[in-house]
């Protein structure tokens, strides 16, 4: 196998979870639909507010990555959702396979052998493929995490 081969691979794996670090359907699997907008107490987010901001950031990292011509969000408020619940009873389960496809398309395009990681790309300021997958990996565990303590915190997260 040679090297970029085996960093593809890596990449594909970090940006899937498992291993060291938590993967997004463990994480928002089995939540209480009415525990999605709930905050405990001393802490800034909701589930829906994580998952809902991981989602923008991620779709924007993509767009970013595959189209020269993507206006990314305003920075910050632009990438967080307006409200601690969800705006109506099937915004949480949509935020969750937007994540998903666009988790998926991100892999594609890392794990795709005619995509250059390390050229920067046309449009940017210097950033790589490389990079923003890294970006993704990183937002994604960091986010994950704070979803677990925010679950915990509301009595919505069981150890196995």
């Amino acid at each position: 196998m040679k090297n970029d081969d085996m960093l593809r691979e890596h990449l594909v794996d970090l940006l899937g979870g498992g291993h060291a670090h938590l993967d997004f359907d463990k994480a928002t699997a089995g939540l209480p639909v009415e525990l999605c907008g709930a905050r405990p107490l001393g802490l800034p987010h909701t589930p829906w507010r994580l998952v809902e901001h991981m989602r923008i950031a991620q779709w924007d990292i993509l767009r970013f990555c595959i189209d020269p011509h993507h206006t990314s969000p305003e920075f910050p408020d632009g990438y967080w959702p307006q409200g601690d619940a969800p705006p109506d009873p099937g915004a949480w389960d949509r935020s969750i396979v937007a994540f998903q496809a666009d988790l998926r398309a991100i892999k594609d395009l890392v794990a795709d052998l005619h995509t250059d990681l390390f050229t920067p790309l046309a449009h940017g300021q210097g950033q790589t493929i490389l990079r923003e997958a890294l970006l993704v990996a990183d937002h994604n565990a960091y986010h994950l995490g704070q979803l677990v303590t925010v679950r915990r915190l509301l009595g919505a997260w069981r150890d196995e």
